[in-house]
């Protein structure tokens, strides 16, 4: 019988194990790419996913305690106790063990607290929180240990390319444990059943579980060339049989850790799981789909900004999440703390600056869950912030229990193309997320191995960026989404890999955009233009030229392939100015005028839409944002959608809009991101904007009882028009909820 799955999301969705290969080094073709190890063997059973405890969708308001090893001897229990009730807080996480035990414990080489004595302070918090009626999860962090262990065991330890141990890059007096090996498969699940045997928790938090890094001990060596026939890669072009059998062995490695700690806990307490810190969007190394299978809950580890980071990341990682995990609950934690790479660790953010992150991810569908690390507080200022948030969001309770968004526009993220063809795919996946924030669409993400038509049916248009790995499969299931009706958007070099990011000859669909690749793409490209184009008989543009009637040319992207038509294209409205110098700059000066090149290709086949830019707007968008390359962005998806938007908010600033369907509400949720210090925190201040004209369309069947803001506590002014409600919001400072009572 062949067990061999017939494509990469074959491989990555079915119950598989990894076995010992035959001879090193052999390939077998699948899915028009090479298997990077000789054989795979589906399991005949696959063990059965286990049922949801019946406590994951209750709590909507999290607290998490994050003890430092003096803690025992100096934090007041009843201050936090205390501080749980007043912010209605109704989940917490506590720490358990791991690098430090903050009880009893009586496992040989589970270093307790020195400050500990004969406290059982973990078991004091616990018994403390469940008088609160609160969920409890206990944390642990296996990632780094001590001499003792590296002593007795030094198989257990981290070993770097050359095979040496590694210290603590920031503890020197720790040894960083090796994620794969008997450290967590042993010792770490004996961690784990004495909690649970002992205080009988909700649920176990793993942090920093994974590894640190690429480890090169004894027993990631042997493992890895049992199940792959390979040597541990040192190279990390994906593309390397080696190294694309590690990204695949190190996924099924950890996903087989999870299960057996989440078997070993259930055992204990069968209404209880295991819930690991991982996830997220296309960048990261866990496949989503398997953990949106995995996981009955799942929770959000981006904390606060850094850098240049955007407010709207928070809301992002709610969204990619969803994407696989559907209406699952998902928390997402936020730090109280400045989240630079200099760790600050016991710092204070801004009231502003906290309150907008907290406010992006609940629009987005997150459950809040603030952490604190360590129990003695060295700056307070956090803390009636904190207070003050979830006060509001437990008064909104009802019309924040969500049961499906209602966005009609979905932007696909590509975990394969990140792991196997190397670019950098998450650009064009930003610059495209900035551009539907600014214009105001309501949109979700969507994981690129659900695209079959129950999987994507809530959405009228699907926005690829830049996503080069695409299947035979997958790209079967978008032609099948558009001649259903479906709208597409794709920048670049989609479909232009197979699913392993090996190259094809054409774009796997070419005929859905009806162009060729020719070849060859130019890049980079200096001073390049386009060429804005009105119908010849006409003299008409086209709709996705709208707002830029007044100019003739504007500035082009930095990466263009080479395409040639394979069916007619008619007047398109954008055309090539080639590059030409810019400098000297006697020389500044177009070398030809006019093309006949098109740069976007417009298509309407079936009963769909297509458009299709063979160059990089979205990563261009991203990094110079260029407002004319916002506006063909923009205008590209209410061309491709085409129909009368369910929401449209109008009125001044840069919002948040999402909209979303509960038991018998409908809520608009209304983020104010205007502020200087958008692209670049923290926000110092929150600044108000002035009045929004929000219109939304009923349900068929339904009608408002009650229109109510949240924020503002009171009733707008409502215009009834139709099916249409007219509402308005006279102003917003950081969160406003226009809900609406069916």
């Amino acid at each position: 019988m062949n067990t061999v799955p017939k494509s990469l999301p074959d491989l990555l969705s079915r119950r598989i194990f990894l076995k010992a290969a035959g001879l090193a080094g052999a390939a077998v073709a699948i899915g028009g790419g090479p298997l990077p190890w000789q054989r795979l063997t589906a399991a005949e059973n696959p063990p059965a996913i286990p049922p949801a405890p019946s406590w994951v969708d209750k709590p909507m308001r999290w607290a998490q305690l994050t003890l430092v090893e003096d803690d025992p001897g100096k934090f007041d229990l009843q201050f936090w106790l205390d501080y749980f009730k007043r912010t209605h807080s109704d989940a917490v996480c506590l720490s358990a063990g791991g690098c430090v035990a903050y009880y009893p414990t009586k496992i040989p080489f589970h270093h307790r607290s020195e400050w500990l004595g004969t406290r059982d302070v973990f078991g004091e918090l616990v018994a403390g929180c469940r008088t609160l009626g609160m969920v409890v999860i206990a944390r642990t962090d296996p990632h780094a240990t001590y001499d003792d262990v590296q002593v007795a065991h030094p198989d257990w330890i981290a070993r770097d390319a050359e095979g040496r141990p590694r210290r603590h890059w920031a503890s020197p007096e720790m040894w960083v444990t090796c994620g794969l090996g008997p450290y967590n498969f042993e010792f770490m699940t004996e961690v784990k059943k004495e909690i649970m045997s002992l205080y009988r928790v909700d649920g176990i938090f793993i942090n920093r579980w994974d590894g640190s890094g690429m480890c090169f001990c004894e027993h990631c060596r042997r493992n890895f060339r049992e199940a792959t026939g390979h040597e541990l890669p040192v190279s990390n072009d994906p593309q390397q049989p080696a190294r694309r059998a590690y990204i695949l062995w190190h996924q099924q490695r950890l996903f087989d850790l999870w299960r057996l700690w989440d078997t070993e806990v259930r055992k204990l307490n069968p209404d209880s799981c295991v819930i690991p810190n991982t996830g997220g969007g296309a960048t990261r190394s866990l496949d989503m789909q398997r953990i949106g299978e995995l996981a009955p809950t799942l929770i959000a580890d981006r904390q606060a900004r850094r850098g240049l980071t955007v407010p709207w990341a928070n809301g992002k990682s709610g969204k990619e999440f969803r994407a696989t995990m559907g209406n699952k609950p998902i928390v997402g934690i936020f730090s109280v703390g400045v989240e630079e790479p200099y760790r600050w660790k016991d710092s204070v953010q801004s009231e502003a600056e906290i309150r907008l992150w907290v406010a992006d991810g609940v629009a987005n569908g997150l459950r809040p869950w603030f952490t604190k690390f360590s129990g003695v507080l060295h700056d307070e200022r956090w803390l009636k912030p904190v207070e003050e948030i979830y006060r509001r969001y437990a008064r909104w309770e009802k019309y924040l229990r969500n049961e499906r968004p209602l966005a009609r526009v979905g932007l696909v993220y590509s975990q394969q193309t990140a792991w196997f063809c190397g670019s950098k795919v998450e650009d064009h996946t930003l610059g495209w997320y900035q551009a539907l924030i600014e214009a105001r669409i309501p949109f979700e993400m969507v994981h690129d191995r659900l695209l079959s038509l129950s999987q994507v049916n809530q959405f009228k248009t699907l926005i690829l960026p830049n996503v080069a790995a695409l299947s035979d499969l997958q790209c079967r299931q978008l032609r099948e989404f558009v001649q259903g009706g479906g709208g597409l958007i794709a920048t670049c070099e989609t479909s232009l890999c197979d699913e392993w990011g090996v190259n094809r000859k054409d774009f796997g669909l070419a005929g859905l955009f009806g162009v060729s690749f020719k070849g060859d793409i130019k890049a980079p490209m200096q001073n390049s233009y386009l060429r804005l184009e009105a119908d010849p008989s006409t003299g008409k543009r086209h709709p996705l030229l709208a707002g830029l009637e007044d100019a003739s040319r504007i500035i082009n992207g930095v990466r263009r392939l080479e395409v040639e038509a394979t069916v007619p294209f008619r007047n398109p409205p954008l055309t090539l100015i080639p590059s030409y110098p810019d400098l000297p700059m006697e020389k500044v000066y177009p070398r030809v005028l006019k093309t006949d090149v098109p740069q976007v290709y417009l298509r309407e086949p079936g009963g769909g839409r297509v458009v299709y830019f063979p160059w990089d707007i979205d990563r261009t968008f991203w990094e110079v944002l260029c407002v004319d390359h916002f506006r063909l962005l923009r205008n590209a998806v209410q061309w491709a959608t085409n129909e009368d938007p369910l929401v449209t908010v109008t009125g001044p600033g840069v919002l948040d809009v999402t909209f979303w369907r509960q038991k018998s509400s409908l809520t608009i949720h209304l983020v104010n991101l205007t502020n200087p210090m958008m692209m670049k925190g923290p926000a110092r201040e929150l600044l108000p904007v002035g009045e929004q004209k929000v219109r939304v369309r009923l349900p068929e069947g339904s009608r408002a009882k009650q229109v109510r803001l949240l924020t503002a506590a009171r009733i707008p002014r409502v215009a009834h028009s139709g099916a249409y409600l007219n509402i308005t919001v006279p102003t917003i400072l950081d969160h406003e909820v226009v809900a609406i009572d069916l």
